[in-house]
């Protein structure tokens, strides 16, 4: 079906990525909000080009025609229009759903976590820009995937690009779907798929593509700002002196090692409107297996000033911009590692086992059991009224719990409780 169920070692690993990742978002002063699973089916058509086909849409339901929400963007463009908020900062964790075929191999399915993280509002350029892209930069290097790039380009570059290579207006949007598929295919299947399908001159395909394969850093912004055409193009300069300003503002921030502006990077939703990343990891090979793990992008976002706009009755805009974590694609790697490594994950948090050396002391158990989890102590036990002492240590092993609240008769008459450290096996009386 393109859905899983998330065992408790996964559900574990993802509760710990998320924390992780809400860490960050707070650290930076976002907001939690949340939206519902079902939108208006119109508040979501006519939003994300060609990957409309892949919206969940459900039966009328007495008059309302009902959709899934592909993702939390449109969502929170919505609720910005709805309440008249002009300025937020927000993170949003919650699932999605895209009718797609699903490659649970790579972590692609129908029903997964998106983590988005928002600011809306009008502020000076880019500043909110790059905080998105630090954010992204600091989350990853959190995670400690290994080596990854976060690459970055500009709407507005890519239409001038068109418009200098002859592209009508009302074919910027499907060549921009065409030219994101570059990180997947190479420049000969796109260049078929814009002459053969989308209709576009072999010349202006070729005149694409001497564009569209550059990528470097802010040499190369300076030199596209010095191209005859482009520099011509009001859009193209717009786009590109607004990418300098970011690459001066990332090197303040320290990551420019991490970035590349990358004249391929188109991301294909229709939303987009200026700056544009998307996060890929650079090495997924894996020591222990045959063939590496391969995931493509984890992450993206970019800036999407008009969407507000869409949902206002007055038009309204709200200038906003925001990241979206992959962090489904993201378990399916360490997952892979950690099955690979036959490292084990804890399921649960319980600090201490109460247990019990003799029989009939389950009584013993109980009030001590309650008297911890009364002081907030995370505890369990076993649910057996004289379970033999090896069994519940085998337990403590199995789980991975550290501690073990050991009270037989001796301990009761001294009023003591004896802990044992399961792993070194030291025990003390308390």
């Amino acid at each position: 079906q393109g859905t899983r169920d998330h065992p408790p070692a996964h559900t574990a690993l993802r509760d710990r990525l998320l924390a992780a990742v809400v860490a960050c978002f707070k650290r930076h002063g976002a907001v939690a909000i949340d939206t519902p699973v079902l939108e208006l089916r119109e508040t979501l058509m006519g939003k994300y080009g060609e990957e409309a086909k892949l919206i969940y849409e459900l039966q009328d339901q007495g008059g309302e025609l009902l959709a899934l929400r592909y993702d939390l963007t449109v969502p929170f463009a919505r609720y910005l229009a709805m309440n008249k908020i002009t300025n937020m900062k927000r993170y949003h964790i919650a699932k999605v759903y895209r009718r797609d075929n699903p490659a649970t191999t790579r972590g692609r399915y129908r029903e997964f976590y998106q983590c988005d993280f928002d600011i809306a509002g009008q502020f000076d350029p880019l500043i909110p820009d790059a905080e998105c892209l630090k954010i992204l930069h600091e989350i990853l290097s959190d995670l400690q995937l290994g080596d990854f790039l976060i690459k970055v380009n500009d709407r507005r570059i890519l239409n001038g690009i068109f418009a200098v290579c002859g592209i009508p207006e009302s074919k910027f949007i499907t060549t921009c779907c065409t030219v994101d598929k570059l990180d997947k295919v190479p420049w000969e299947e796109v260049r078929s798929e814009m002459v053969g399908e989308k209709g576009l001159s072999p010349e202006a395909a070729d005149h694409i593509g001497e564009y569209v394969q550059l990528h470097g850093g802010l040499e190369l912004i300076e030199r596209l700002l010095q191209d005859p055409k482009l520099s011509q193009n009001k859009l193209a300069k717009e786009g590109l002196g607004d990418m300098k300003l970011l690459f001066e503002y990332l090197t303040l921030f320290g990551i420019t090692g991490k970035i590349s502006f990358d004249l391929s990077l188109a991301r294909g939703l229709d939303y987009y409107t200026g700056v544009i990343f998307e996060a890929v990891l650079l090495q997924q090979e894996n020591d222990h297996v045959e063939e590496p793990v391969s995931v493509g992008s984890v992450a993206g976002g970019g800036r999407y000033d008009g969407l507000v706009g869409m949902f206002d009755p007055k038009g309204r805009k709200v200038p906003c911009v925001g990241v979206s974590i992959g962090i489904e694609r993201i378990f399916s790697i360490l997952e892979h590692r950690m099955k690979a490594s036959g490292e084990k994950v804890r399921t649960t948090e319980t600090e201490v086992l109460v247990a019990t050396p003799h029989k009939h002391l389950l009584a013993a158990r109980l009030k001590l059991i309650s008297e911890l989890w009364g002081a907030g102590i995370k505890a369990e036990m076993l649910y057996k009224k004289d379970p033999k002492l090896l069994k519940q240590l085998q337990y403590c092993e199995d789980t991975g719990i550290p501690l073990a609240a050991i009270v037989g008769e001796q301990e009761l008459t001294d009023g003591v409780v004896k802990l044992r450290d399961v792993a070194t096996r030291v025990e003390v009386r308390m």
